[in-house]
């Protein structure tokens, strides 16, 4: 598919299409009866159902391979992660030395993320991976042999964060679009959403795992086990059957693709949104080391034993959020609207909460909240997107993400030591409530629809309808705009 002037104003493949890319707001646009919902086909006349088991994606043989090799490899990413931040610890003693190292870490992605997805749509994916994955291995057993051999530095450390940074920059959108090739569209959801449980698993067991390797036998056995890790994804990559990859034509070398890439997506509602509101909840909603810290020591006073609780009730409601978004086919995005709202507001709940068990079960719906907007608007950005521009836009989707978080962190620090633990957090969640129901109305807007209140057995009932549409009766299930072509909106 071409990727020139004109492939920004072309419409995504069919097989490609989600209920998004059709309406904003998730509503199907055609007029006529209502169906049964349906996700993509990936043949005529065969399509996918719209709700498909948990481990649905796992049957595909190249996925299985993928998702086991990430297994091992996320596990020893958190290892070292934890591992690196105590050996700058320990190395200078500073707080401030470990907060570098994580900028570090994180620069590449801010300075070079969009082209990272250039790149990744100009280049084979798999070899890609191949490339990057090796690469992170080598700067896990680099550590290691300097740590354990006793030469290891503090520049050493800021040196392979900022080398695991560079190679996120294109590892990461080629692992998001690269899931797209091994599963067929209708199982794209059930995918993502096991990536993400992967994670969160991971966020449990690593961890751990390295507090008592450190403890036991030194840093940098964490990292040599890191190092050996990336064996595991490397040789998935390697036993993939080529044949069974769902291919995709990659843009060829050009002028102007970073431009192109980012006039594609501002001409699209569908995508610029969600990535607009996940900038907003990255940036201002995700600050849990900031507030999560604060909260146990100086709200509860109860130390580090509660901050331990806070994080890991927060991964149980992640992996579970995860988990129940496996099973759900499609990803409308009124549930990524409804999920980033009910974020926010949980945010401002916990912020008021006056005891610390009531504070740390609330831990578990925020983080059920929080991973089904990231699911759910990774999925929906996916499904939307033209394979050719795939990778820039998933650059421009994590660069946003995973960018917005250390920019927003001194922002809400600042407020969370200035005003409190409480007003920190309550900021930070009616950021992110108000900028979900502003996005919401914008997204109704572009769809053609209005907010009606009425009225369902006796009980209040919120909805969008069409604005040529006056109330319907309350046992409608499917609202439709009238006269309104079919396709993603224009921008």
């Amino acid at each position: 598919m071409s990727s020139g002037t004109g492939a920004a104003s072309a419409p995504a493949p069919a097989a490609h299409d989600s209920p998004s890319a059709h309406d904003p707001t998730g509503a199907p646009r055609s007029p006529g009866p209502s169906k049964p919902p349906t996700s993509t086909t990936n043949a005529p006349g065969r399509a996918e159902p719209a709700r498909s088991s948990m481990f649905s994606s796992l049957r595909v043989r190249n996925y299985r391979l993928f998702f086991l090799g990430q297994v091992v490899s996320n596990t020893g990413t958190w290892m070292q992660r934890i591992a690196q931040d105590w050996l700058v610890l320990s190395l200078t003693g500073s707080s401030t030395a470990v907060g570098v190292t994580t900028a570090l870490q994180f620069l590449p992605m801010l300075l070079f993320g969009l082209y990272g997805g250039v790149l990744v749509d100009r280049l084979p994916k798999r070899r890609t991976l191949l490339v990057t994955q090796s690469a992170m291995g080598a700067t896990g057993l680099v550590l290691a042999f300097l740590t354990l051999t006793g030469h290891v530095q503090v520049w050493h450390v800021y040196l392979a964060a900022f080398a695991v940074g560079l190679a996120t920059v294109v590892d990461n959108p080629a692992r998001q679009s690269f899931v797209s090739e091994m599963v067929a569209p209708g199982q794209l959801q059930n995918a993502v959403s096991l990536n993400s449980a992967n994670f969160q698993s991971a966020r449990l067991v690593g961890p751990a795992v390295a507090g008592v390797l450190i403890t036991g036998v030194g840093t940098g056995w964490a990292f040599l086990l890191n190092g050996v890790s990336f064996l595991a994804p490397i040789s998935g990559l390697l036993l993939m059957r080529a044949r069974e990859l769902h291919m995709v034509e990659r843009a060829p070398r050009g002028k102007g693709q970073l431009r192109e890439g980012l006039r594609y997506v501002a001409g699209r509602p569908e995508l610029i949104w969600p990535i607009v509101l996940v900038g907003f909840i990255g940036t201002f909603g995700f600050n849990f080391p900031v507030w999560l810290s604060a909260y146990a020591d100086h709200v509860f006073h109860a130390g580090a034993g509660a901050y331990s609780l806070f994080n890991t009730l927060m991964a149980l409601g992640s992996l579970t959020g995860a988990l129940l978004a496996a099973r759900r086919g499609t990803a409308p995005l009124r549930l990524l609207i409804a999920a980033a709202a009910a974020f926010g507001v949980l945010e401002v709940v916990a912020a008021v909460a006056p005891s610390l068990w009531l504070f740390a079960l609330l831990m578990v719906p925020i983080g059920i909240c929080g991973l089904t907007v990231n699911v759910t608007a990774n999925t929906t950005v996916q499904m939307g997107t033209d394979p050719a521009m795939r990778g820039r836009v998933m650059a421009l989707f994590m660069m946003v993400f995973m960018g917005g978080t250390p920019l927003g962190a001194p922002v809400v620090g600042w407020i969370t030591d200035a005003y409190g633990a409480r007003i920190g957090f309550a900021v930070g969640g009616l950021i992110s409530a108000a900028a979900a129901v502003t996005i919401g109305l914008i997204l109704a807007r572009v769809g053609g629809l209005r907010l009606a209140v009425g009225w369902d057995r006796g009980y209040p009932r919120v909805r969008f309808v069409p604005r040529a549409q006056r109330e319907q009766p309350a046992t409608a299930s499917v609202l439709k705009p009238q006269g309104r072509p079919s396709g993603p909106p224009a921008g």
